[in-house]
């Protein structure tokens, strides 16, 4: 059995997928120092977990900041480099179905783009991401873990840090409920806990990516939004963003396997081929 292998090479982790006729058969995530270690590593991580062989493999597609870590082939296996906003959006897309969306991809920092089977257009970029996240927690709670930092987040209220509509206004503003959000931190007191600062900062990058999310979809005509990334692994993800659906008459859309879509999407991609 023949198969493509699909790497995302980020700046932490890397994302692999293998696919055979168009289906997904194995996925891993490894974490690196460095691309180089950190793309032989998933390679070899993929092979040994799935009873498969080098030989099995026919082609390497490559995507994400460590696409370039060397020209030569790996393991001599042919090798492509997919540019990554072509690879995320296609990765979307095969993802949810659909043909035509917005497709967000939530690494780092946020990137926003339209996406149809023949072409992926960029639409706008954004800071607030993962590492917002990461750098936040790491300042405030002690911690870069994701994972602890989203627990605490879990374990906090949202409402002892942010000002609501309904904290200042008995009447509420036309076409948002009560308990929409009117300033992130805009209630912040000094006796906050970790788990409540938490709370709002996760609380305020969902809804930051959000609306943007929304921008983009109100500007392209396009109502179905795909979540990607690292950061649609986290239980957060849908709590803060699904409300979005019935404020704005928008689809958010978090598929299985999000965060590989950037490495799914390389492997479905045509790219320049390193021999």
């Amino acid at each position: 059995m023949k198969i493509q292998v699909g790497l995302d090479i980020g700046g932490s982790t890397t994302k692999i997928v293998g696919m055979h006729d168009g289906a997904i058969i194995a996925r891993e995530i490894v974490r690196a120092a460095d691309p180089v270690t950190s793309a032989y590593g998933a390679i070899g991580k993929l092979i040994s977990d799935n009873s498969l062989s080098i030989n099995d493999i026919e082609q390497i597609n490559i995507t994400g900041v460590g696409a370039g870590f060397s020209q030569a082939p790996i393991l001599g296996i042919k090798k492509v480099i997919v540019e990554e906003f072509k690879a995320t959006g296609l990765g979307g897309l095969y993802l949810s179905g659909l043909e035509h969306a917005i497709v967000v991809s939530m690494g780092t920092g946020t990137a926003y783009l339209e996406a149809n089977r023949k072409e992926v257009r960029h639409i706008i970029g954004s800071g607030v991401g993962g590492g917002t996240l990461v750098g936040l927690g790491s300042a405030m709670a002690g911690t870069d873990d994701a994972v602890k930092l989203s627990d605490m987040a879990t374990a906090g209220d949202v409402q002892n840090c942010d000002l609501t509509i309904g904290d200042i206004s008995k009447t509420g503003v036309t076409g948002l409920p009560l308990n929409a959000t009117a300033s992130n931190f805009g209630k912040a007191a000094d006796n906050l806990s970790k788990e409540d600062i938490m709370a709002g900062v996760f609380n305020m990058v969902y809804q930051s990516i959000g609306t943007v999310a929304v921008m983009a979809s109100r500007q392209s005509g396009i109502k179905d939004i795909v979540f990607t990334g690292q950061l649609t692994g986290l239980k957060e993800c849908q709590k803060y963003l699904i409300p979005f659906e019935e404020l704005y008459g928008v689809n958010m859309i978090v598929p299985e396997d999000a965060v590989f879509a950037t490495a799914v999407g390389s492997c479905l991609a045509e790219g320049q081929v390193q021999q």
